[in-house]
């Protein structure tokens, strides 16, 4: 594995899948006896997308076209 200049390094993805490490969880590093261990952050929730809370919650049965007629002024 590879040490990017940044020292980024790619975890693999059985790694990843194995640990539940999806974008925005927090992980650290451990050193112990010349060894280093990855560990998730535990009780840290990754931050939900603020508009996730709102997805599928629209009733309103109008096309793309209708909603762009209401927010533009048509002069």
């Amino acid at each position: 594995m590879r040490v990017t200049t940044k020292g980024q390094v790619t975890i693999p993805q059985h790694i990843r899948e194995k640990l539940g490490i999806t974008p925005s969880i927090e992980v650290d590093f451990i050193e112990e006896n010349g060894r280093v261990y990855l560990i998730k952050k535990a009780g840290i929730r990754p931050r939900r997308n603020k508009f996730h809370t709102y997805r599928g919650v629209a009733t309103v049965k109008m096309s793309t076209d209708e909603i762009m007629s209401l927010t533009r002024d048509d002069e």
